[in-house]
């Protein structure tokens, strides 16, 4: 089958064919006429099968059909919510390429950014708007937004909408919504949680299944990698020095522990770049863009981060931890092996993270081959009870030595700082006293003279003052008793 068996509009088959997209993926394939015949839709597909299509493809051709006139201001139509902001953006993209060839306005909004621009966009007036929950009941709330024309909403990866605590925010917003109007959820996973909520937005749905929930994508060859903690790193630059030819896109559970393996890998000469919670959103999109590009070998992202990021066939993603959450595993690694292209996807594991990895395989089956043959095998036994608080306990007491430490080495710095700027005030006004007394001494003679008189003439002039005052003293009476002086009462 093509796009064009799916009665899709000539201008969107035009901007399709420009991106060279002719046979629809299986999702876009099943959901497309679904969306067209005005059904909810309840879509379960993993990260890389093309959903985003599958969605913003009807969407803008319902809107076509609503619009009969595309000159007039635009009404809002259409409400894409989804968790993070690389991936509003991306959909945003994606919107613009597939309206290429008609007036349709869009704009994308999301927070970490001032709000100007994106009210300004939202003032001018759009069809489709792709926003992040935060920001999106921030400027509804402001009265930037009115949802009182919306006749589609869609709810993308509500799973990790849900991990990422933004539940009441959804609640609140489904609220705002018009109760007459189309409604689309996709989820990678279904989870019982998941299954309430989509009930509580969908009517009478029709569900597309592309694989099941919580599965990976077929053409991902999983490995593993046993090593020690100690030994971690070494195994991370045997991979990437011995193993890989390519663009690599590693995960950390934290944010910090991100920043610490850029550095490692910096040390090492190898080129990488952070994305996370913590960067600003022009620090992300520069990092982003770097990789995209070709310029980073290597991109360290953090499970939130992940959601956004899409990079045309993106060969390789390692997993420097094992999440200890098994559906996270299943979004890390459908970064790659994207749309049908092949992909591979390498796991580091100490012996803490052996549970993890047991939990993984109960999820989608024993796929994961473990790779034996390397020099740093796993060794040790994950630790005790006993031994985990302990370790814990010496890792906390650490991390506060190393915070006092940056304390005290920015408050030297600051005292540094107040030190030499004192120095240099006492030298500018040495400097001055110094330029001062030079210009006296180059004066004329006939100058001094004059400053000399002025002198005498000053102090002659407060000498006779100094009289006058005494002699005012010397017949003013002691007191007065009445009209009458102390003198006077003598006599």
């Amino acid at each position: 089958m093509k796009f064009r068996d799916l009665g899709i509009h000539d201008s969107i088959l035009k901007a399709l064919e420009e991106k060279k997209y002719h046979t629809p993926t299986p999702i876009q394939e099943k959901a497309i006429p679904i969306v067209l015949n005005r059904k909810d839709l309840l879509g379960v597909a993993q990260t890389g099968t093309g959903k985003t299509a599958a969605f913003s493809i009807p969407i803008i051709q319902q809107i076509l059909k609503f619009e009969k006139d595309l000159n007039s201001r635009p009404k809002l139509r259409a409400l894409i919510v989804t968790p993070t902001r690389e991936l509003a953006i991306q959909i945003d993209d994606n919107i613009k390429a597939y309206s290429k060839f008609t007036q349709l306005k869009h704009t994308v909004i999301f927070g970490g950014v001032k709000q100007g621009k994106q009210v300004k966009r939202l003032k001018d007036g759009i069809h489709i708007l792709v926003a992040t929950p935060g920001r999106l009941l921030d400027l509804q709330g402001q009265g930037f937004i009115n949802f009182n024309d919306l006749k589609l909403f869609v709810l993308d990866e509500a799973d990790r909408m849900l991990d990422m605590g933004f539940i009441h925010d959804i609640k609140r917003l489904l609220k705002l919504l018009p109760s007459k109007k189309q409604s689309l959820f996709f989820s990678a996973t279904m989870p019982e949680n998941i299954v309430q909520l989509s009930k509580s937005i969908l009517s009478n749905p029709e569900k597309v299944e592309i694989t099941p929930a919580s599965s990976t994508a077929e053409k991902v060859d999983q490995e593993i990698y046993y090593t020690n903690r100690t030994t971690k790193r070494d195994m991370l630059l045997h991979i990437l020095k011995d193993k890989l030819d390519d663009q690599v896109l590693l995960f950390s559970r934290t944010k910090h522990g991100a920043d610490k393996i850029v550095r490692y890998l910096r040390k090492e000469n190898i080129k990488a770049v952070a994305i996370h919670g913590n960067k600003s959103q022009n620090q992300r999109q520069a990092a982003l863009k770097d990789f995209k590009k070709g310029k980073v070998k290597i991109m360290v992202a953090t499970d939130i981060a992940s959601r956004g990021i899409d990079i045309d066939k993106l060969k390789y993603v390692i997993n420097y931890n094992i999440p200890n959450v098994p559906e996270d595993y299943v979004h890390r690694i459908g970064r790659t092996g994207r749309a049908g292209e092949s992909g591979k996807a390498i796991s580091i594991c100490e012996p803490e993270e052996n549970l993890n990895v047991n939990q993984i395989k109960k999820l989608i089956g024993d796929k994961i081959k473990s790779i034996d043959a390397h020099p740093f095998p796993q060794t040790e036994k994950p630790m005790t009870e006993k031994e985990r608080k302990e370790f814990n306990k010496q890792k906390e007491i650490k991390k506060r030595e190393m915070i006092a430490l940056r304390r005290a080495q920015k408050q030297g710095k600051n005292q540094k700082s107040s030190k030499r700027k004192k120095s240099e005030d006492k030298a500018n006004s040495s400097e001055k006293s110094q330029t001062k007394n030079k210009n006296r001494n180059k004066r004329k003679p006939s100058d001094q003279a004059s400053d000399k008189n002025k002198n005498r003439n000053k102090q002659k002039s407060s000498d006779q003052a100094q009289k006058r005052n005494q002699k005012k003293r010397s017949n003013k009476p002691l007191f007065k008793h009445k009209d009458r002086s102390y003198l006077d009462l003598l006599d």
